[in-house]
């Protein structure tokens, strides 16, 4: 099963990342003690995104072919986990005791690679390998070792027809 690797949040804006074993996840914010979640991030209020998730494995990739290592948290995403994050995107997923929902890529950037003191960081992470972004629909505990699960597809048209009967119902 696909699980946490690492969790890393920053108090502000550029600050260092900072590994954690486990961290509350809160519906509508993001990781509590991150930077976004308390509107102190680099691109608050305009792009903010409530959690960042990153594929260990793009991570390695990383490593082995541009000898760039981010082991230390300098990828500046807040969850490192076994799974091709992509397949995120517009589903419902839980990890721990809350649930997420993945929105959009999260590609890096300029700002990333000041950061990390790393001129080619965001051409070796690139569109593929940047990561995506994902809100916090249900708040609860992660922690690394944490399973990842989807909960469900929101493009499926089944879920989507399931979605609408059931508004109707109410």
């Amino acid at each position: 099963m696909p699980s946490v690797r690492q969790i890393w949040t920053a108090p502000e804006g550029g600050a260092p990342m900072e590994t954690r074993e486990t961290v509350r996840a809160v519906a509508d914010g993001g990781l509590a003690g991150d930077r976004y979640c308390h509107g102190r991030g680099y691109y608050s209020p305009y792009d903010v995104c409530q959690v960042t998730l990153v594929d260990g494995g793009a991570l390695e990739t990383v490593r082995e072919r541009y000898g760039i290592d981010l082991s230390d948290g300098r990828h500046r995403r807040n969850l490192v986990v076994d799974y091709d994050v992509v397949d995120l995107l517009d589903t419902r997923f839980s990890i721990g005791d809350a649930v997420f929902e993945g929105t959009r890529r999260r590609p890096p950037c300029a700002h990333v690679e000041e950061v990390a003191g790393e001129e080619d960081l965001a051409a070796a992470l690139s569109e593929e390998r940047g990561g995506i972004c994902a809100d916090v629909v249900e708040g609860g505990e992660v922690a690394v070792g944490d399973e990842l699960r989807v909960v469900e597809r929101l493009d499926d048209p089944d879920s989507i027809a399931d979605a609408i009967r059931e508004r109707r119902e109410e």
